[in-house]
């Protein structure tokens, strides 16, 4: 039988800085795209509890602040753990919608102190499956989240095809993109911080590129959703009134935008998945297939899992 069903991206801000009141806002976004019909849900990057834009953290090149430190330590407490309460709660509410669902989370290390920007994924059943870490920070993100590494470039066979993803301008990595692709994704998540049109080029070029899904999703955030308690506030004084304007969006395997780009508000976008569109798609391209070229080129992946069957 052909699978297809319906996929939802949720283009939301967290509850900023507050992991309770976020993961109250999650059940709530979980439960609309629920009744959308969605049983795969993918949320944006850091969405759990803060992609921390516009902050300096105290740093400056060779200095750093006791502030700065304090706003780090604000920042530390409403991150979550790979096996901690938090998650447990999110494949609860997987397991409610009886969906497969994929959060975009700060995680915290207990045992380096580090902080990594990651995707959870969990299945219908309420289980946690596995993650994904942020291969290379970009920019001032490299001051307060650590590295991943290759064995967590995690991709999964599941019921609805075969998922993985990466974590916004990951995507700008042709190694990383074949690590995908080599796998077989079939479904292609790319939560991002990334707001500017241009992303959605990026969308589309790896739609056609892997010849799969690509399910963008992105966060709407004004600067007034920060929270005034907000230990260095005061370093977004000069930041627009909309900090990130969203641009989630949903490409099908021959480059056409299925939904979206959904611009300067929250919302819930859906479109029907059909694997069968996946296959149709390489006939005339496949970039690890007929369209490879392994008598010339090689790729090694350090430590890179196989894929999951789920």
């Amino acid at each position: 039988m052909s699978i297809k069903y319906t996929a939802a991206v949720i283009q939301a801000v967290p509850v900023l800085f507050d992991v309770e009141k976020t993961l109250e806002k999650t059940a709530e976004l979980v439960n609309e795209a629920t009744k959308k019909g969605a049983e795969l849900m993918l949320f944006p990057e850091a969405f759990i509890s803060a992609y921390p834009r516009g902050l300096s953290f105290g740093t400056v090149v060779g200095s750093r602040s006791e502030e700065g430190r304090d706003t780090w330590l604000q920042y530390w407490n409403s991150s979550i753990e790979e096996y901690g309460p938090e998650s447990d709660r999110i494949g609860a509410m997987a397991k409610s919608a009886k969906s497969f669902l994929v959060m975009g989370v700060i995680e915290k290390d207990q045992t380096s102190g580090t902080l990594f920007c990651s995707m959870f994924y969990y299945g219908p059943d309420g289980k946690y499956l596995g993650k994904h870490r942020k291969l290379k920070p970009t920019a001032a993100e490299r001051l307060i989240w650590g590295e991943g590494d290759g064995s967590t470039l995690s991709s999964f066979d599941t019921t609805l095809g075969k998922i993985g993803g990466l974590i916004c301008w990951e995507n700008y990595m042709p190694q990383a993109r074949m690590a995908m692709y080599n796998k077989g994704v079939q479904v292609y998540l790319a939560p991002t911080a990334d707001s500017r049109d241009q992303w959605q080029h990026t969308m589309i070029h790896t739609a056609l590129e892997g010849r799969c899904y690509v399910l963008g999703c992105n966060q709407f955030v004004t600067k007034d959703m920060y929270p005034n308690d907000l230990i260095g506030i005061e370093d977004l004084k000069n930041q627009h009134e909309i900090m990130c304007k969203g641009g989630s969006v949903i490409v099908s395997p021959l480059g056409k935008v299925l939904a979206g780009p959904l611009w300067n508000k929250e919302g819930i976008l859906t479109a029907e998945i059909s694997i069968d569109e996946v296959v149709k798609s390489k006939l005339d391209f496949d970039v690890i297939g007929h369209y490879s070229r392994n008598d010339i080129f090689e790729l090694s992946v350090k430590d890179q899992p196989e894929i999951k069957k789920i």
